[in-house]
């Protein structure tokens, strides 16, 4: 706005300077050539009314009997015809109307009268039977204060309205910069702390009608987590229930479909409630050493004999949730062996960030289906067979998972076959 103002007022200053120029140019060819024109005519009047000749006309007017104005001095067209113009309106017929600027004699009158004239102007007039008539008339410089004049009003035209429009939208600018930063800064883990009002009355509704927005996503947020929390105690302790009463069923074969089953359904529930509560967990970030986190994740599967390897990393000491952090390595590493039947974890530290790569051997993802894979509930084999996979949330986890710590993951296809899944997290 202020700048747009600035613009606006310089335009109008230029504007006014153009226009003041142009009146200056007039009022000097003004000053030129009316009064020579007005001498010219006057001694012809006294020389026909018998008054006088036009030599004895007090030395304002004199007879040449050619052109008294040299090729070299500088020409006045402008003038030439404003006097042409005068003459013939006065009655006076002339022929030609000559001009030229001949610069001030330091000894002449004129100087010591006229000390802020630039240059004596000489205009001749060819009338028909008279020859040449000769006037010299003052030419002003141009006035450079004009200049000044207004360089001087645009400053003080931009103190008086710009400093109040500066003021105005200082005061518009600043509560609405705190409420786009509290929106950015915006942290459901937080209580929400409501913004100052501040600003005018339009600004303050906006700023009110934040904190109350604020208010009620941390309410609804709150009564999500108590819904999450009621459905997973509901859904666990039938589960138990179902998992002490198959006990009973005499055939093994049976009874370890029924397990599996159960156990699948815990594991389903598990990562749709993780899924469901990752935007406000309950676990604060710590400092813990990734390299010793892979190592503990690769144990585990290794003592359930799965085939896991891992290369020997230094301490990378950074700051996560080392729960949820183990939870998206774990579902990278279970996909890995589900597809592949074997998993390859790799600690790679990097300048800016550091990353976590699985890699496998097994089929590969197509080049157009890598990003679909990350949806929830998206499975690329639709056997829906439990031994192959879930229920399509283990990558849609692992993502959310690293996002919330200021990183992400990514999936690319090796050179020989098989899938490399990336964690990458910031170093801070």
């Amino acid at each position: 706005m202020a700048l747009l103002l600035a613009a606006a007022l310089f335009v109008a200053q230029a504007v006014n300077f153009a226009l003041a120029l142009r009146s200056s140019a007039n009022f000097r060819l003004a000053q030129a050539a009316r009064p020579a024109a007005t001498r010219i005519a006057d001694a012809l009047e006294r020389e026909a009314a018998g008054r006088g000749p036009i030599l004895g006309d007090r030395g304002r007017v004199r007879v040449d009997d050619a052109n008294p104005i040299p090729a070299w001095r500088e020409r006045r067209p402008e003038v030439a015809a404003e006097v042409r113009r005068q003459l013939e309106e006065l009655g006076v017929p002339v022929a030609r109307v000559d001009t030229g600027l001949r610069p001030l004699r330091r000894d002449t009158r004129a100087l010591r009268e006229r000390r802020s004239e630039g240059a004596m102007l000489v205009i001749a007039a060819e009338v028909p039977g008279r020859g040449w008539l000769r006037v010299i008339a003052p030419w002003p410089r141009t006035d450079r204060r004009i200049l000044l004049i207004l360089i001087v009003q645009t400053l003080i035209l931009y103190a008086i309205i710009l400093l109040p429009v500066l003021w105005i939208t200082r005061r518009i600018s600043r509560p609405l910069n705190a409420l786009a930063e509290a929106a950015r800064r915006f942290d459901p883990n937080a209580t929400a702390v409501p913004l100052p009002m501040d600003g005018p009355s339009d600004v303050q509704s906006v700023t009110a009608a934040y904190n109350a927005l604020s208010r009620r996503v941390n309410a609804m947020l709150d009564e999500k987590d108590r819904m999450l929390g009621a459905i997973g105690h509901d859904l666990r302790t039938p589960l138990a229930a179902l998992r002490v009463r198959i006990e009973s069923v005499e055939d093994d074969e049976d009874r370890a479909k029924m397990a599996d089953t159960i156990d699948e359904m815990n594991r389903t529930l598990d990562d749709i409630l993780s899924l469901a509560r990752l935007g406000r967990p309950s676990e604060p970030p710590t400092d813990v050493d990734l390299a010793a986190l892979i190592d503990a994740v690769v144990e585990d599967f290794r003592d359930l004999g799965a085939d896991v390897t891992t290369e020997e990393s230094p301490r990378l000491p950074i700051r996560l949730r080392p729960s949820l952090m183990r939870r998206a390595l774990r579902n990278l590493i279970e996909n890995a062996i589900k597809y592949a039947g074997g998993a390859e974890v790799r600690l790679v530290p990097r300048t800016a960030d550091v990353a976590i790569e699985v890699a496998d051997r097994g089929p590969g993802i197509p080049a157009d289906k890598l990003a679909k894979v990350f949806d929830p509930f998206t499975r690329l084999e639709s056997s829906r067979n439990r031994d192959t996979g879930g229920i399509g949330l283990g990558l849609a986890l692992a993502r959310a998972i690293a996002r919330e710590a200021g990183g992400d993951v990514s999936l690319a296809n090796r050179d020989g076959g098989g899938l490399v899944a990336t964690i990458t997290l910031p170093r801070r």
